[in-house]
């Protein structure tokens, strides 16, 4: 067992295994290109390593470039944006093959193809030595792979896991216990803050509620709640990026935990899709997603008793408190168009006493 950062990493595959399916991968090329003069092009950081031993054990003609592609800080995995090494010069009318450490849905693989989309290479393959089959999106054909492994998180030979890790000769897996990460959704006096802190004791989850977390950056002045205090001060929304960086630290800090509540993020689709990205960066994911249901007369007298102790206006105006829950309506109808396309989308009955909507909510979270 070794420790990267935060996280734990167990014996995966051992030296002469990797070595055995970099050689079944050389074999194989090698069958059809060493009467040609190839050009491999590796994809840094990951498949140093890889395209390293690749060479050894390719003992034909050929040639080696390097391309290196980059995202958005804080956003990991969610979108290639830029090319930082370009594309090798002399590739017009010459057969190029692609040397990925490893295939998983095929983010990365799908902006490799577009930067080959308006060159005049001979042909174009793919060869990849870790491929994920059981999550790969199946856009492109994978023309050459070295082992098809299971959809787990791996550091060594290349792979990182925040910048550790790529110089192991043996490739790990994470050792990680069984996470539960929900995000709660619920109209105004729906509950949400009562259940929440139940799923929290019941389930050792940690609550992230997007409006905390805003408020404890800004006020305790950080890097972060400094930058969104700037947007917020000129009345821009925050971007998004600014809003996951908060969750990921909030997120880091807490690794005891078994698992996360998110309430109040996402907001929309785009949220959603950012979140989504996030956790698979850190091999985690959303398991479910639950609407706490209620009938809204019943929501409105909720909030008018709340009114009278909390003192917050718009939860002493009738006309407020329908306008709020029309913006809700509005937003969180294409999240769960989003969420139930994935089958995690639920909706629980939210009227009753405390312990019977607890009771539903077990019952999700149990079959989970």
């Amino acid at each position: 067992m070794i420790r990267l950062h935060d996280k734990y990493f167990k014996p995966f595959l051992n030296e002469k295994e990797i070595q055995q399916a970099v050689k079944g991968i050389a074999d194989k090329i090698a069958a059809d290109y060493k009467d040609q003069t190839p050009i491999f092009v590796g994809v840094l950081n990951g498949s140093f390593m890889f395209v390293s031993d690749f060479l050894k054990a390719y003992q034909h003609p050929c040639e080696v470039s390097f391309v290196k592609l980059g995202s958005y800080q804080g956003l990991t995995s969610t979108g290639i944006v830029e090319t930082l090494l370009d594309l090798p010069d002399n590739i017009e009318g010459r057969s190029v093959i692609i040397l990925e450490d490893i295939i998983d849905t095929g983010r990365t693989l799908k902006e490799l193809v577009h930067l080959f989309a308006n060159t005049n290479v001979k042909e174009f393959k793919i060869a990849s030595l870790f491929y994920k089959s059981e999550v790969y999106n199946g856009e492109y054909a994978i023309d050459y792979f070295g082992l098809d492994i299971p959809d787990r998180f791996i550091v060594g030979y290349g792979l990182d896991y925040n910048e550790l890790g790529r110089n192991l000769k043996e490739v790990y897996q994470l050792n990680q216990k069984y996470m539960i990460n929900l995000v709660l959704f619920g109209k105004p006096g729906a509950g949400k803050g009562t259940q929440a802190q139940f799923l929290k004791e019941k389930y050792n989850l940690k609550h992230i509620s997007t409006g905390d977390v805003f408020r404890y950056n800004i006020k305790n002045n950080t890097e972060l709640g400094t930058l969104a205090k700037s947007y917020i001060d000129k009345g821009d929304l925050v971007p998004d990026e600014v809003t996951i960086k908060m969750l990921e630290d909030e997120v880091n800090k807490n690794p005891e935990a078994d698992g996360f509540i998110f309430d109040g993020f996402p907001r929309t689709v785009a949220q959603a899709e950012a979140l989504d990205n996030f956790l698979e960066s850190k091999d985690m994911k959303i398991n479910a997603t639950v609407a706490l249901d209620a009938n809204d007369e019943v929501l409105i007298a909720r909030l008018l008793e709340r009114g009278k102790v909390s003192g917050r206006s718009d939860d002493q105006d009738v006309d407020k408190i329908r306008n709020r829950f029309d913006e809700y309506n509005q937003k969180t109808a294409p999240l769960q168009d989003y969420y139930q396309e994935q089958h995690k989308f639920h909706s629980v009955n939210g009227i009753g006493t405390i312990t019977e909507i607890t009771e539903r909510l077990t019952k999700v979270v149990d079959g989970l």
